[in-house]
């Protein structure tokens, strides 16, 4: 009787531990559960702050701030920082909330300096140190976080002597934007004193992981607005442009003239004019300014508003560009020069007088005297580009060439947009085929001369096509 009472008493034992293990169990789960609630609410609210802090248009420091904040906020920790990493692969404190101890020890006149309001601003800010250095240089260098719950052991933390910078527990985790590190949040000393948990530190990977996305969200945002500033930029340049451009080309008795222009981009650095000089002539320039974009397209302005000035004080091409290259000696800037063939056309004196500051070579066309054939032929004249160098070293090499220009004759004057432009086999087009068609079409008119040209640089580039900008002026003396 006695075995059986022990018996039923121990079952009842046993039966009264399971339920209450199961009941411990139960309450385990809760509580996981309750954490996992907590901390799904707080990645919830960080990522609306992100979103919030996306849309009101933060600059990336201004973000970062945010991010440090919101940090704080939802570990409950004292102070946090995120080090950013610099091109030099080296990393520097941009954004700290909280008395954060800074990653080498302070000298001790930087103690003297500085009280604790200003220690964060002036040391974490300017303090660097390379990827690989420290705990936050170890989560750089490897892209994992790190959870150190005993800072004091770990031989990586400083060891300030101020007690208000002892580090005791702290959390690194990597900011990653596309797979590349752009830097590390860290988190520490937990305000109820007790080290970081593993939850707390997964909270933290997840709010980096958020940070990391809101920095891409932020740095595509700001790409998209600089692009569309841009485009704004190049659509008014290119809409300046095209009112320095002749809308109509001049008409004059004895000559046929036809342009070609065309922008590899919205704006260019090609340059073509066409204007009367008086007394029967018509002055024809082409030129080209080395690079492309808005501050080619500026230059060329420069350049055609000079050259206007300029042209009709001089019946001598070489002494008007080089008043144009003194001119431009304080507005071109270093590394930026142009190129550029300037003509006066005088059909009642049968003659082209040119100079050539760096440019393509004029191409005529004549007619051979004995077979009455039509023949091509370059002309070379000396030269230097418009601001490359100096004006003495530039008025040595100019010099007037005439040439005579009888009926039947062409002048083309053109941008190496056109005789540089590649095949599929990187072969160029090149002067030789250029001549070729010139003296194909010879019998068109301007127009007709610049059709054939044009259509024989595209037989020949084929799907490659026309990538530079080019310009294609000619003139027929009819």
């Amino acid at each position: 009787m006695m075995f059986f009472i022990l018996g039923v008493i121990l079952g009842a034992v046993l039966v009264y531990g399971s339920y209450w293990r199961a009941r411990g169990k139960v309450a385990q789960l809760e509580e996981e559960k309750l954490s996992l609630l907590e901390e799904r609410t707080i990645v919830l609210d960080f990522m609306h702050n992100m979103v919030d802090a996306v849309g009101a248009r933060l600059t990336r420091d201004e973000l970062f701030q945010r991010i440090v904040h919101a940090a704080i906020i939802s570990t409950g920790a004292l102070s946090a920082c995120i080090f950013e990493k610099r091109a030099d692969n080296m990393l520097r404190g941009v954004a700290v909330e909280g008395l954060f101890p800074p990653h080498r020890p302070i000298p001790d006149q930087e103690k003297l300096k500085m009280g604790r309001a200003k220690f964060i601003e002036q040391v974490l800010k300017s303090e660097e140190f390379p990827v690989g250095e420290g705990v936050v240089g170890r989560v750089a260098a490897t892209g994992r976080g790190e959870l150190i719950e005993h800072a004091p052991s770990d031989p990586r933390v400083v060891k300030h002597d101020d007690p208000a910078l002892v580090v005791r527990s702290v959390i690194a985790a990597p900011i990653m934007v596309r797979q590349q590190l752009i830097g590390v949040l860290c988190v520490c000393n937990s305000a109820d004193g007790l080290p970081f948990t593993q939850t707390d530190y997964s909270l933290v990977a997840t709010l980096a992981e958020q940070a990391g996305l809101a920095v891409y969200n932020t740095d595509f945002i700001e790409l998209q607005v600089a692009k569309q500033r841009l485009d704004v930029d190049l659509s008014l340049a290119s809409d300046v442009q095209q009112m320095l451009l002749p809308h109509t080309l001049p008409q004059l008795a004895g000559l046929d003239v036809d342009a070609r222009y065309m922008a590899a981009q919205k704006v260019t650095g090609d340059l073509y004019d066409v204007f009367h000089l008086g007394e029967g002539r018509l002055g024809v320039v082409v030129a080209d300014v080395s690079g492309k974009g808005v501050s080619a397209s500026l230059h060329m302005a420069i350049c055609r508003t000079l050259l206007h000035q300029i042209a009709g004080r001089f019946d001598s091409p070489a002494r008007a560009l080089s008043e144009l290259n003194q001119a431009l000696a304080g507005d071109v800037r270093n590394g930026i020069y142009i190129t550029m063939v300037y003509a006066i056309v005088d059909p009642s004196a049968g003659q082209v007088i040119l100079a050539r500051a760096g440019h393509e070579l004029p191409l005529f066309l004549k007619r051979d005297r004995a077979t009455g054939l039509p023949v091509c032929e370059y002309v070379v004249s000396e030269g230097m580009p418009l601001g490359l160098v100096p004006p003495g070293m530039f008025d040595q090499a100019i010099a007037d060439i005439v040439v005579p220009f009888m009926v039947g004759d062409v002048l083309l004057l053109y941008t190496d947009g056109l005789t540089e432009a590649p095949n599929s086999e990187d072969q160029e087009f090149g002067s030789a085929r250029l001549s070729d068609a010139l003296r194909s079409a010879n019998h068109g008119s301007a127009k007709q001369i610049n059709d054939a040209v044009l259509q024989a640089g595209q037989r020949f580039t084929g799907n490659t096509g026309l990538r530079d900008d080019f310009t294609l002026l000619t003139i027929k003396r009819v």
